[in-house]
């Protein structure tokens, strides 16, 4: 059975592309490869902020995003998202069918929806969904031991990320350097694929 183990620059990504659109949906995929029946998950490429469909600059962000994943040989693994409400923590249809996309290039795929309650608590705030068996439908996965716990199928490759990512933000306010496709359709100079504005120390 596939697990997953998410590397601490791909959640602090994922941290600063919410923490830098607290109030709005924001959107992107997760680079990554299979090794071993583990699912590592590298990088992230951030989309979108302004979305409610699947728009043609989407699709053109994510054939984009999976050109940047091929030329450092790794593959679209997931996606992820945040909803515009801090309490809303469904994976949208659009979230699905982008999710089911992914899924049909590379088949264990998985998604994560950014849980606002918990974002800036120092715990990690994402909730796996896995399609279901026979169907494009996802849904939320209750593993047990319960992911980000000691031997969930679910995990962190540093615990420490989480509370790293709230004070780069709170701290360094890195959030504020960090750019999606929207941001560069708006300002092309923005290395949205990279984020090397970003630098993030590792742990």
């Amino acid at each position: 059975m596939v697990s997953y183990s998410i590397q601490h620059k791909a959640y602090v990504k994922i941290f600063l592309h919410a923490a830098k659109h607290p109030h709005k949906p924001v959107n992107g995929v997760l680079l990554g490869r299979l090794d071993s029946d583990v699912v590592i998950i590298q990088d992230v490429v951030p989309l979108l902020h302004h979305w409610t469909s699947l728009s043609p600059m989407m699709e053109i962000g994510l054939d984009l995003a999976r050109g940047h994943a091929e030329s450092l040989d790794l593959s679209l693994v997931g996606y992820y998202q945040a909803c515009e409400r801090i309490d809303d923590t469904a994976l949208t249809p659009v979230g699905e069918r982008v999710a089911e996309q992914i899924r049909s290039q590379f088949s264990d795929a998985i998604a994560f929806v950014i849980d606002g309650d918990t974002l800036g608590s120092g715990e990690a705030a994402l909730i796996p969904y896995l399609a279901q068996s026979g169907a494009t439908t996802w849904r939320p996965q209750y593993f047990q031991p319960p992911a980000f716990t000691p031997g969930s199928r679910v995990m962190l490759s540093n615990p420490g990320s989480p509370s790293r990512a709230v004070a780069l933000v709170r701290d360094n306010h890195l959030h504020q350097k960090f750019g999606d496709f929207d941001d560069h359709l708006e300002d092309v100079t923005i290395d949205w694929l990279r984020n090397n504005a970003c630098n993030i120390p590792d742990l």
